[in-house]
């Protein structure tokens, strides 16, 4: 998931070149100075605000004050301004220029900002900053602090019926949300933005959107409501964005852990030309990342391997440090598949991904992720304590939501007591291990665990549970037993 862009009405600095510089001059005179650069950025600002406000919005807060006060469209005209001028504005069918906005302000008893936002400008700028203060805590891995100045911010704004600032109060608690692992509230977050807003946000709650319902296991939706959100940018320039392409990987993650590996390899051939046709490192990573996913899939650990390199030499070219360190871990669990494994390059690219994660807007799932795996690198280099305490960890520490993670934790424990000879702890954990992964929906990632803890219930001589584990592999991707309608045609011989 990636990092908000500045929207469009999002507030900036004026930028005021000399004129500040100027002020030493006055001497004496400096707090006159002062005075008027603080009303010249306020003139500045709200000329801004003028441009990018909604005029029809505008029109109906002037036309409420107006009836508030009891004034006609002619009295509030004066004689500056026709009666037809005023009317227009009402309707939303003119936009007014900041003198006539400052005109209309003095006879309604308001302020400019008042007629612009729908509230004063200290108000309107505790909400933006409690919104900039939520992303930075996201941004700085502290997932409880942004969730907390997003609801604030989101109320507020939502008090103040300030829409721009509702839609990216919901995007940031969601993502706050997700970060924290409580996907089910951070869908609904999601979804919020996904219906009310449009261009760039509602692409961007798409992709989150899509995300989250894939981590939580609902394949089917991930990939319907990805693709609606596709389908609504497909004549749009957005559809050649970085964030189109985004969107493009992820929905093909989510067809890759379904199953539906021809698919995810022709959407993610079509991003790999299309990020490549951007030039732009951030999506050509996301396009190669993701292809290297499906060939991970496939089981081709050779051809997955140069795909994610690349992807993350691109993504050390820019600043996205959370999916560089999401690309790190990938990186390393790739390593550990390879034949033989190269345990000490996976260790050192695990560990660097969760030094970075720490710091960032991950979730509590990547960082589950980050500890099962130096666990099992550990593990390989024959240091069983660090193996158990790394597995431990992941277990007291990863969401309930986060199954996959803990089903191999929970692995890991049973190989390093099968190493120490404690065959019935070994078993008791392989079950333990079982348990949890039957509450895992039927994907290829699952049915691969099946299959190895199969393995491992045959070691430990448990082989009902090693049978059990076999099926629930072969269910995992779909297979099931034809056997009724075999034995009913050979009765009807």
């Amino acid at each position: 998931m990636v990092s908000p862009r500045p929207r469009a009405g999002r507030w900036s600095a004026p930028q005021r070149t000399g004129f500040d510089c100027e002020l030493t001059r006055f001497g004496s005179d400096f707090d006159s100075a002062h005075v008027l650069s603080h009303t010249m950025g306020q003139i500045e600002t709200s000329t801004a605000d003028l441009a990018s406000v909604d005029v029809h919005a505008l029109g109906a807060r002037i036309r409420a004050l107006r009836s508030q006060r009891g004034l006609t469209q002619g009295e509030l005209a004066g004689k500056s301004l026709s009666t037809g001028y005023v009317s227009r504005i009402e309707s939303g069918g003119r936009r007014p220029t900041m003198k006539v906005l400052i005109e209309l302000a003095g006879r309604l008893g308001t302020t400019t900002d008042q007629l612009l936002h729908g509230i004063e400008s200290s108000a309107y700028d505790e909400i933006r900053l409690g919104l900039d203060y939520a992303e930075i805590a996201l941004e700085s891995g502290d997932a409880g602090e942004a969730e907390s100045h997003a609801r604030q911010a989101l109320a507020g704004a939502e008090a103040s019926h300030l829409a721009s600032f509702v839609e990216r109060g919901a995007y940031l608690l969601g993502r706050a949300l997700e970060a924290r692992g409580a996907y089910d509230d951070a869908i609904t977050r999601f979804e919020q933005v996904v219906a009310t807003s449009t261009g760039l946000p509602r692409l961007e709650a798409g992709i989150a959107l899509s995300r989250c319902l894939r981590d939580s296991g609902d394949l089917s939706l991930a990939i319907e409501a990805g693709e609606q959100v596709e389908a609504a940018i497909a004549d749009t320039p957005l559809a050649t964005t970085d964030e189109a392409v985004q969107l493009s990987v992820t929905i093909a993650s989510a067809y890759a852990e379904r199953g539906d590996l021809s698919r995810a390899t022709r959407r993610c051939t079509a991003a790999i030309a299309t990020a490549e046709a951007l030039s732009s490192p951030r999506a050509r990573a996301a396009a190669y990342w993701n292809a290297s996913v499906v060939e991970s899939t496939k089981g081709r650990t050779t051809a997955a391997a140069p795909l994610a390199a690349r992807a993350l030499a691109l993504l050390s070219e820019g600043r996205d440090e959370r999916n560089l360190a999401r690309l790190r871990l990938q990186v390393g669990r790739l390593l550990l598949q390879a034949d033989p494994p190269e345990v000490v390059t996976a260790i050192d690219h695990a560990t660097r991904a969760r030094e970075d994660l720490v710091h960032t807007s991950a979730s509590a799932v990547d960082l589950a992720f980050c500890d099962v795996t130096l666990a099992q690198a550990h593990l390989l280099t024959g240091d069983h304590a660090a193996a158990r305490e790394l597995a431990e960890r992941c277990l007291e520490q990863a969401p309930a939501e986060a199954a996959l993670p803990r089903v191999e934790a929970t692995i890991v424990l049973g190989q390093v007591a099968a190493s120490e000879g404690d065959v019935d702890a070994a078993r008791a954990s392989y079950q333990s291990a079982a348990q949890l992964l039957s509450a895992v929906g039927a994907d290829r990632s699952a049915a691969q665990v099946w299959y190895e803890l199969a393995e491992l219930l045959e070691e430990v001589h448990d082989y009902d549970g090693a049978r059990t584990a076999f099926r629930s592999a072969a269910a995992a991707t779909g297979l099931a037993a034809r056997r009724q309608r075999v034995t009913t045609a050979v009765l009807s011989r």
